[in-house]
């Protein structure tokens, strides 16, 4: 009887202990996989005040999906991620990209992610703050996912504008 007792009590608190432990290690890991699959990560310049104002104005569905819940500052995110937008990138220099103007609003894809990746990720050109779009959809709706955003964007002055060959 003695042998069981202690065997018993022994095994039973240290168990308990690698059990507690073990439970807050994956509660620990598991919140923090959690948090990170909602993380966008942000421009360098997101804290611009112009930045929450796109924010405020962004529709709640973009190609018919919701907005979804996301950490990071001056980002959002539809669709489980299919569409993500991120205010306060680097303003883009002249450059040879397919630029194209969505109900105003210049936008330059970046043809070398296109490529190696299959993603549409367009910034804005000429206004400040930048404002980028990730598109992982089928390509003929990108349109559509600018012209969504164009009442969150169109305000922001534009200081320059995409240029092509009749215009040099």
């Amino acid at each position: 009887m003695r042998v069981a007792s202690v065997w018993s009590g022994g095994f039973g608190t240290k168990s308990r202990r690698w059990t507690a432990l073990g439970a807050a290690v994956l509660i620990s890991v598991s919140g923090y996989v959690f948090v990170d699959a909602h993380r966008i990560d942000s421009g360098p310049y997101a804290s611009d005040a112009k930045c929450d104002a796109v924010l405020d104005r962004l529709p709640e569905e973009v190609l018919s999906n919701s907005r979804d819940w996301v950490i990071g500052e001056g980002t959002a995110a539809w669709g489980g991620r299919e569409v993500t937008l991120r205010c306060g990138v680097p303003e883009l220099d002249p450059t040879t990209d397919l630029c194209v103007s969505a109900d105003g609003v210049d936008w330059v894809l970046d043809e070398g992610t296109l490529k190696t990746s299959g993603k549409s990720v367009l910034t804005t050109y000429g206004r400040s703050p930048a404002i980028e779009v990730t598109y992982v959809g089928r390509r003929e709706n990108a349109g559509d996912v600018l012209t969504s955003l164009k009442s969150s964007v169109s305000w922001i002055p534009q200081n320059s504008r995409c240029l092509d060959l009749n215009d040099v």
